[in-house]
């Protein structure tokens, strides 16, 4: 295994000896990664009923959403570390446990207020549980079998964030036992609970032979830079941009400045910072990392907007608006399982070819979404949304796999924690930009096509600077 920096030291051999990672166990971990992200999402479709029923309105709607995005980003890195050192196995255990209780609140929770600090503590429970889990799959499988669970790590993945609104929708609609809305957190439970049972049997043990303590300044100073970055962009739309908001953004490049020091400051001292810059010297990471950024900031922009505006644009149910992306979704899977032997003939070529695609894809939803609005159907949308998922399905399990590929094991936690902070960072900038894009220019349910196309074209831009960005990816991948 080879680096770019001499202080990135290369695995143990004993850590090569760590349990493998068996089928059942593999399905064990991508469970805890689909979790996550289906809640990140399957709320979308439910929204409007949770407004009905707990009178919540804008600003505590947003914050629902937002309550959940910021407590899961903020703290992903150091449920990597804490991974680390503790056991993967054990934290992952842990996190499983939290959100199936954390889901149950929400799930009862009698009014909005309530809502959003179990969404808060949903969130942290969630970033407890899934930096386990490349963590665990980096740790404890190699070669082709490495390459083929990272690649059902991403099909998982996007299957997730496709699947949540579908299957938000068919919750909401059927009303089980009267539950309505509180149906899409209550489904978690059992999960949860079948997720232990399997964990406790089928997940191997794996930790850092060197674990190092947690970075206490580094650890705060990050949840500094990330809240005053993505609390103002997900809450000021709603609260009406108040003096808060300007004064925390003003804040941010102070806080991501202070926390860079203080980092570098730390590695040169030879301690471990919470995300050691020399981690950053690996190109595939760092590379892999800039795409992942707008690849995931355009996709979530793009499954809040159009849930929306099916919904109360062209007043589908919640059933048909979720309809509408499984044929994004079955794509996506498909060019998922693809991957590898994709990657092995072409390498990281892919990644463009699935920019190219995806682009292809959202500019065939634009042209109907602007030709005939109030005509649109469910089935106007199925060429670009298969085309759309098929070229995401080509990006990111393949990004997934750039990024860690050269990621020593000892720090398989850390290496996955800034992956996953970096992603779910980006999918709340996107619900935040495109989101609020769309809502501004939506005035109506009658200028809801025009403000639909409109984000849709701001997407292509997002999508063409993927594409450049994916031309400097290492050529090939290990």
């Amino acid at each position: 295994m080879t680096t770019t920096s001499p202080s990135v030291r290369t695995a143990d051999p004993a850590e090569h000896q760590a349990p493998a990672l068996g089928a059942l166990g593999l399905f064990t971990v991508l469970l805890g990664a689909a979790l996550p992200l289906i809640d990140f999402f399957i709320v979308n479709v439910a929204l409007p009923s949770i407004d009905h029923d707990l009178a919540a309105g804008p600003a505590l709607l947003e914050l629902v959403v937002a309550g959940y995005g910021l407590s899961y980003s903020v703290l992903l890195v150091l449920g990597g570390r804490l991974g680390d050192l503790f056991g993967r196995r054990r934290l992952f255990l842990a996190g499983m446990a939290a959100f199936g209780l954390t889901s149950l609140a929400c799930g009862v929770a009698p009014d909005a207020w309530t809502l959003v600090a179990a969404r808060v503590a949903q969130g942290a429970a969630a970033a407890l549980m899934l930096p386990q889990v490349l963590a665990t799959i980096h740790s404890s499988t190699q070669g082709q079998r490495r390459a083929k669970a990272l690649s059902l790590y991403g099909a998982t993945a996007g299957l997730a964030m496709a699947g949540g609104q579908i299957l938000g929708g068919v919750l909401v609609t059927a009303d089980i036992a009267g539950s309505g809305w509180r149906a899409v957190f209550l489904v978690n439970v059992p999960v949860a609970v079948a997720g232990l049972f399997l964990a406790l049997r089928t997940v191997p043990e794996t930790r850092s032979d060197r674990p190092a303590p947690v970075d206490v300044p580094g650890t705060l100073l990050l949840a500094l830079a990330l809240l005053t970055l993505l609390a103002p962009l997900t809450e000021g739309r709603a609260a009406g941009w108040p003096l808060w908001t300007w004064v925390s953004l003003a804040v941010f490049p102070f806080a991501a400045g202070a926390f860079w020091w203080v980092e570098r400051r730390a590695d040169r001292r030879g301690a471990t910072p919470l995300v050691p810059p020399s981690l950053l010297a690996l190109v595939p990471l760092r590379r892999g990392l800039v795409v992942v950024l707008p690849l995931s900031l355009g996709f979530s922009g793009f499954m809040f907007v159009i849930a929306v505006a099916l919904q109360q644009g062209l007043a589908m149910g919640a059933v048909a608006s979720g309809l509408a992306l499984v044929p994004m979704a079955l794509a996506f899977f498909g060019a998922s399982l693809a991957g590898p032997r994709l990657v092995g003939r072409w390498g990281t070529r892919v990644v463009p070819v699935g920019a190219v695609l995806q682009g292809l894809g959202i500019a065939a939803l634009a042209w109907p979404v602007g030709h005939d609005w109030q005509g649109l159907s469910v089935w106007d949308l199925v060429p670009g949304m298969a085309v759309a998922g098929l070229g995401q399905g080509l990006q990111l399990p393949v990004l997934f796999r750039v990024v860690l590929s050269e990621v020593p094991s000892e720090r398989a936690g850390v290496g996955s924690g800034v992956m996953v902070t970096t992603q779910q960072s980006a999918l709340t900038l996107g619900v935040a930009t495109l989101g609020s894009l769309f809502l501004s220019l939506a005035s109506s349910p009658a200028d809801m096509g025009s403000a639909l196309r409109t984000t849709l074209l701001v997407q292509l831009g997002v999508v063409a600077l993927t594409l450049l960005l994916s031309l400097r990816l290492p050529r090939t991948v290990k």
